[in-house]
């Protein structure tokens, strides 16, 4: 196993056990959908292919899903969001992994379209690069394929995309749609691990600061929460005008990308589409800002017109690269435009991604269980799934809910 593998060094694996050790007692929901999993052997005799930021949270649902009976494979999602001892310690305890953190684009690629050569069953995509290869350069490794699961948003548009052009080839599960994902997962954890890898990158306060957040979609209103928390004052730009008005209600400003450039300290991109921060607002920042990006692809911060504004760039401390513009001014880089709360920290908090991956180890059961009257399009769980996995989430935490009696649904004219 260990010579099928790609990884950066096996004998980082002690340190990525005790990772993995910590997140699980931390993840009750997974917990107790994976005892199950493991008593029916769910999978058993099933490849699932796992394309996710391989940190210690999805290396734990891929051991869910190894022990349910799986022959997992797992890849990253993103060249800096692996972590190499993680990526060992799964290589260590049977699971195949082709990752390492630092990944060129051919590299990053290249472990892709390895994972793919085992012909899985069931995928767990996460952007959606494994779904586009499927559909393009590699329709060979769809031959035992019943469906998969769609982990971000990102992923999402690209599946619907593909849906309404009547190209997907197989049933994909948009996991990232269930209530108990995007409602936590991309508020919650978002809010918080975007914030923690900036701070933990630069070191420098967020109080008082003029905050910048681009785009107020749910990942938005919880960057924005948290810098209002942390005593930032807070900018929204936006292009939806309903969104727009939503900032407003909430207590933020609300102006265009070209005012904002002027005063803002610190800017995170959140919108999942491409040239939000651009060379005509660069030029107008002021010294010293930081640029971070937590959508899915880093091309929310245009990179190529940042690099033709500076006279020269400079690694101003690791993880930032440091550009100086013809004025003077230092714009500041965070993790290569890339995920920050990924490339720059340890990502969501291991009780947000509870929800997420116990989503996810249901979608992967869901297909393996409904792939022959799933048509091929994008599916959302059933809201009974969302009910089940939220349940168990209170009670973990110790919280108990009321009921309906009988004639209060009645009233309601419910079964």
């Amino acid at each position: 196993m260990y010579m099928e593998s790609m990884i950066r060094n096996i004998a980082l694996a002690e340190s990525g056990h005790k990772k993995i050790q910590w997140v699980e007692r931390y993840m009750p929901a997974l917990n107790a959908i994976g005892e199950k999993l493991r008593k029916d052997q769910t999978f058993k005799d099933k490849v699932v292919c796992v394309s996710v930021h391989l940190e210690a949270k999805t290396a734990y649902l891929a051991k869910v899903l190894h022990e349910a009976g799986a022959r997992v494979i797992v890849t990253g999602s993103n060249p800096l969001s692996t972590q190499d001892d993680i990526a060992a310690a799964l290589v260590e305890d049977g699971l195949t992994v082709y990752a390492w953190y630092g990944a060129t684009d051919e590299e990053y690629f290249q472990f892709l379209n390895k994972s793919l050569d085992h012909h899985p069953h069931i995928i767990i995509d996460d952007g959606g690069d494994q779904v586009n290869l499927l559909h393009t350069t590699r329709q060979d490794a769809m031959e035992n394929l019943l469906g998969g699961t769609e982990e971000t948003t990102t992923g999402v548009v690209r599946l619907r995309g593909l849906d309404k052009d009547g190209l997907l080839k197989f049933p994909m599960v948009a996991a990232n749609d269930s209530y108990c994902k995007y409602l936590f997962d991309n508020r919650y954890g978002t809010g918080q691990s975007t914030w923690d890898g900036i701070m933990r990158t630069t070191n420098l306060t967020v109080v008082g600061k003029k905050v910048v957040i681009a785009g107020y979609g749910w990942c938005g209103r919880g960057c924005a929460m948290r810098a209002k928390g942390l005593g930032a004052h807070v900018i929204v730009t936006e292009v939806d005008p309903i969104k727009a008005i939503e900032a407003v209600f909430d207590g933020f400003e609300v102006m265009p990308m070209a005012e904002a450039a002027k005063i803002g300290d610190i800017f995170v991109t959140l919108t999942g589409d491409k040239d939000i921060i651009r060379g005509e607002h660069i030029k107008n920042m002021k010294d010293g800002v930081l640029l971070a990006n937590a959508g899915h692809f880093d091309v929310e911060i245009n990179k190529p017109e940042l690099e033709a504004l500076a006279v020269r760039s400079f690694e101003a401390r690791h993880n930032i690269q440091g550009y100086e513009l013809a004025n003077g001014h230092i714009i500041n880089l965070l993790a290569e435009g890339r995920l920050v709360n990924l490339a720059a920290g340890d990502g969501h908090p291991a009780e947000i991604m509870d929800l997420s991956f116990a989503i996810q180890a249901l979608a992967a059961k869901y297909i393996l269980e409904h792939h022959q009257e799933l048509e091929n399009h994008v599916h959302v769980l059933p809201h009974e799934v969302d009910i089940e996995v939220a349940k168990i989430k209170l009670q973990s935490m110790g919280y108990a809910i009321d009921t309906l009696t009988a004639e209060q649904k009645a009233y309601l004219h419910l079964d």
